[in-house]
């Protein structure tokens, strides 16, 4: 092994020197941390000050839904552009996981009667034959106390509403039948003037990402049954009906894009 350079010197180390550039580094990282904090909360504090309707996706002319309508006509989903529109799957057969919906579609229709740019979309899953299928639409719309031109019911052949559903509603799962009962999300979808799926922002109230939440009322009736609370003085499926009116009225308030 090589012996060290005798005509080299060891190095005097100046504690002064070390001291002072321990110092200079410390305080370089606790501004670093500082100013990264800084721009992460005011990050934060814009994000949650957003509370803009999430945008989840467009349903464009080329994958819109052709349905007949309760009044016999062939009407198609891209009609209603310039329109807000909740939309919400049903069945007759198997009414349960749109009950609760269903009940909040009616209020809707009357609070906002007089709203012309506002419209409801009912679509029907229950398969009928062609020959009886306007006569189904008509009586459940009369059921339900759908009248034109506001609250529209629909249907179509069954695997063209189910794709639909499932693909351009994005809901949590396409409608099958097991059992002889249907396995549908009977939740309300909002779609805004320009054909977007829009869901409500609830901003966190000490920063963060904001909640994207859905207009599911079955689940927030399970987060009742629960015993879940809101923190207000609303149980869970009242809190979110009030959530889907400020969200509509968001929607109504913004202009319609060509």
């Amino acid at each position: 092994m090589p012996l060290p350079d005798p005509s080299l010197e060891p190095a005097i180390r100046d504690p002064k020197k070390l001291r002072n550039t321990a110092l200079i580094l410390v305080g370089i990282m606790v501004l670093g941390g500082w100013l990264i904090t800084l721009s992460y909360n005011q990050w934060s504090r814009t994000q949650a000050k957003d509370d803009r309707p999430a945008v989840v996706y467009r349903i464009t002319p080329e994958r819109d839904l052709r349905m007949l309508r309760q009044d016999g006509k062939t009407v198609d989903l891209v009609d209603l552009r310039r329109h807000v529109i909740a939309i919400q799957v049903m069945s007759n057969k198997t009414p349960q996981p749109a009950e609760i919906s269903l009940q909040v579609m009616k209020r809707l229709a009357t609070n906002r009667a007089a709203d012309q740019n506002f419209n409801l979309v009912s679509l029907m899953l229950d398969p009928e034959p062609a020959e009886t299928l306007h006569a189904a639409l008509a009586s459940t719309a009369s059921s339900l106390g759908a009248t034109l031109p506001q609250w529209w019911v629909g249907a179509n052949e069954a695997d063209t509403l189910q794709k639909f559903i499932y693909n351009q509603l994005k809901a949590n799962v396409s409608p099958y039948q097991k059992d002889g009962q249907w396995i549908y999300d009977g939740s309300i979808v909002l779609i805004d003037k320009n054909g977007h799926i829009r869901r409500a922002v609830v901003p966190q109230q000490h920063g963060g990402s904001p909640y994207i939440a859905t207009f599911d009322f079955a689940e927030a009736a399970e987060w009742d049954a629960n015993k879940v609370k809101t923190g207000t003085h609303h149980n869970n499926v009242g809190q979110l009906e009030i959530l889907l009116n400020q969200t509509i009225d968001k929607l109504l308030a913004e202009e319609f894009k060509p």
